[in-house]
């Protein structure tokens, strides 16, 4: 979990850098600091739209989602009512009626960890079940097409290794959603693919972006949540005084999570560009119409303007304002369920494994290559 000291020395010297990626086509603009991060996620003058019709650098080797129906490549007001729609499934509501069945989740997941015996791989009994079962739970996804389902969302989100493999994993996850979201139409259900179902019925959007939005939703929460939550045990368990301190007062562990949040650098790279319609200025620097300009969340939550002692996990920190579900009108819409599981698999790792440790040294935990995400391969641990 290394920050990147590129971005560090861009943070530092050149906050709006000139940066070619791996993939696509001419350079791009980065944004690093904290405040311009927010001028990017924010301004009107700079386009998800655009770039649906663009082949910009870019650090993988093809679109993950569907670039005309998918939420992450709309401006309002049409992504305001995708936003709109996909919402009604993120009430503090549906929240409460989730958080049981999730602890349930946990609680039955740990059960049987504990009787396969010390020491055991977290990413196995944990991490890679318990958010893709939650996220199902959303969704209304039967238990029985939920076999595979986190290998799939893994091999989407790790494109540049295999992108036939991604593209091939994409397709039959979306397959898995066609048939569920065609489903809801004869069964109505209180879940997301219900709610989806209801607003193509009523017109508010078509089948596409429906399966679209239902599909990134069930990708992004197994892979992302997996990912980070256990980059979080991780940052515990190599933090043996902050480890301590939420033992002794449980209270702080939704502060920590934000903590943590900020603190942890979830994912390698940058993510989508966005395109200037106009000419605008970011920092000191101008940008033509037609440029593509990318931000670093990572690099704003370590923003020393912003963050005192940016490089330092601090439990004692104020208010934390960080960016790692990003800002603007594309903020991550399941911001709030990825902290209650996060604080659920954390509150419970805590409660029922009192000497919870790593079962190797540090050095020896193996990391996740090419993902979008960052997280270890295995995780193993005593207790």
């Amino acid at each position: 979990m290394d920050f990147d000291p590129f971005l560090v020395t861009l943070l530092r010297d050149e906050p709006v850098a000139r940066i070619r990626l791996p993939f696509g086509e001419g350079s791009a603009w980065l944004v690093t600091r904290y405040e311009d991060v927010k001028q990017v996620s924010s301004d009107p003058r700079l386009s998800r739209k655009a770039l649906a019709d663009r082949e910009v650098t870019s650090g993988s080797p093809h679109a993950i989602a569907a670039k005309h129906a998918a939420l992450n490549y709309a401006d309002p007001p049409h992504h305001t009512t995708l936003r709109r729609v996909v919402a009604r499934a993120f009430t503090g509501r549906s929240m409460q009626r989730l958080r049981p069945m999730a602890q349930r989740t946990a609680d039955a997941l740990l059960d049987y960890m504990e009787r396969q015996g010390s020491p055991a791989d977290l990413m196995k009994h944990l991490h890679g079940p318990f958010p893709l079962s939650v996220v199902s739970d959303l969704l209304g996804l039967p238990e029985d097409e939920r076999a595979e389902m986190t290998s799939w969302a893994n091999v989407i989100m790790t494109p540049r290794p295999s992108p036939s493999r991604s593209k091939e994993a994409k397709n039959t996850v979306r397959d898995v959603v066609v048939g569920l979201i065609a489903r809801r139409r004869a069964e109505p259900r209180d879940d997301l693919a219900g709610v989806l179902t209801d607003a193509v019925a009523a017109g508010e959007i078509n089948e596409d972006e429906a399966v679209s939005l239902a599909t990134a939703i069930l990708v992004s929460g197994a892979h992302a949540v997996r990912n980070n939550s256990a980059n979080m045990v991780y940052a515990l368990l190599t933090h043996p005084e902050h480890l301590a301190r939420l033992r002794a007062a449980p209270e702080l562990l939704p502060h920590a999570v934000d903590e943590l949040l900020r603190y942890i650098p979830h994912r390698n790279g940058v993510g989508l560009a966005r395109i200037a319609t106009e000419d605008l200025v970011i920092g000191d620097v101008r940008i033509r119409a037609g440029e593509a300009v990318y931000c670093s969340y990572l690099s704003a939550n370590r923003d020393p303007d912003v963050f005192g002692d940016p490089h330092r996990l601090d439990f004692d920190r104020g208010p934390i304002a960080h960016l790692s579900f990003g800002f603007g009108p594309h903020h991550c819409v399941g911001s709030m369920l990825a902290r209650m599981e996060s604080e659920i698999m954390l509150a419970t790792l805590l409660d029922r494994c009192p000497r919870l440790a790593l079962a190797v040294p540090p050095g020896r935990i193996e990391w996740e290559e090419g993902a979008l995400i960052r997280g270890p391969k295995s995780l193993p641990v005593s207790w």
